[in-house]
């Protein structure tokens, strides 16, 4: 049976809907369409933060907060591992979505992205969804106004009451787990971009540091960035075929956040350096400070980058 994302993600929604009291989370209606708030007005809090997290993702992976016994950072970790890792990740969870109406921003993901289907990304990996629900996740600090749903379902091709929004800002809990739980993400969109053969990868996990949310919008940005970049480990489990046997070596390098000319500076002073605009920073710095790639075809495995520990402390005032 084919797997229909936005369907997957609206099951989940509901099965949230019962509980929003103890996720912190609250339900509006904005022209029709439900929006979720896990941290605008709601307190929102580390459970509803997965839960953003999950639905991101389809609910194709497992994400959880482990306790931090690892070098380097000895708060929580989010980790994540799916065995659907590309149509998870790539698929839904990428923040590919621009929702930009009059004066109101948000960095759109989720499978929503599917229904709408006009991304490079989407395209090349054939997906595109025609289904009659939109679910998705907004890195906001502003519930959506009836313009902006208004908007949304016209693109989508849907009336607004068959659109779900989940809302966070980076600057609450919930908002920087479901950012930091990207780890695994970013580390696909990399092999994506060096031109890896997605199709040969298998399964994949990752984690990376959680550090308190800011109170100030660029410092929130900065530090869930820094996670990624700095701290966070991903492993891929991939299958080469046959010529494929020197990829990894070829092509792992560039797939670490290490690999930009960006790399080695708190990521609060690379957006402030580049005017706020996250389009005019490297692209190849958006990516996991290292990256194991285990070769089931040939039984090898490779390490690559590494994590920078006086970089994270500086960040997260640690």
């Amino acid at each position: 049976m084919a797997i229909v994302l936005n369907h997957r993600a609206a099951e989940l929604v509901d099965s949230l809907v019962d509980n929003l009291a103890n996720l912190g989370m609250v339900s509006h209606t904005v022209a029709g369409a439900r929006v979720l708030d896990a941290g605008i007005g709601a307190p929102g809090g580390m459970s509803a933060g997965l839960a953003l997290a999950r639905v991101c993702l389809a609910d194709l992976a497992t994400v959880d907060l482990v306790p931090g016994e690892q070098a380097g950072w000895r708060g929580p970790w989010v980790t994540i591992r799916t065995d659907r890792p590309v149509l998870a990740c790539l698929g839904s969870q990428y923040a590919g979505m621009q929702v930009a109406v009059g004066k109101y921003f948000a960095m759109g993901s989720g499978p929503m992205r599917a229904r709408l289907g006009s991304e490079p990304i989407l395209k090349k990996l054939g997906i595109h969804e025609t289904t009659d629900v939109a679910v998705g996740v907004l890195e906001t600090g502003k519930l959506p106004t009836a313009e902006v749903i208004l908007h949304l379902a016209g693109k989508l091709g849907l009336e607004p009451d068959r659109i779900t929004l989940l809302v966070a800002p980076t600057t609450s809990i919930a908002g920087m787990v479901q950012v930091v739980a990207r780890s695994l993400e970013t580390a696909l969109h990399q092999m994506h971009e060096a031109g890896f053969p997605l199709e040969c990868v298998v399964s994949g996990m990752g984690c990376a540091p959680l550090p308190a949310p800011c109170p100030d919008t660029i410092g929130a940005i900065g530090r869930s960035n820094d996670a990624i970049l700095y701290g966070s480990r991903v492993e891929l489990f991939v299958s080469t075929r046959p010529g494929q046997e020197g990829l990894i070596d070829e092509l792992g390098p560039k797939t670490t956040s290490s690999a930009s000319p960006a790399h080695g500076q708190p990521f609060a002073e690379i957006f402030k350096a580049a005017g706020g605009d996250f389009y005019k920073i490297d692209p190849r710095l958006f990516a996991p400070a290292e990256l194991v790639l285990h070769d089931l075809t040939t039984g090898r495995s490779r390490v690559f980058g590494e994590t920078r520990t006086d970089l994270l402390r500086r960040s997260f005032g640690a």
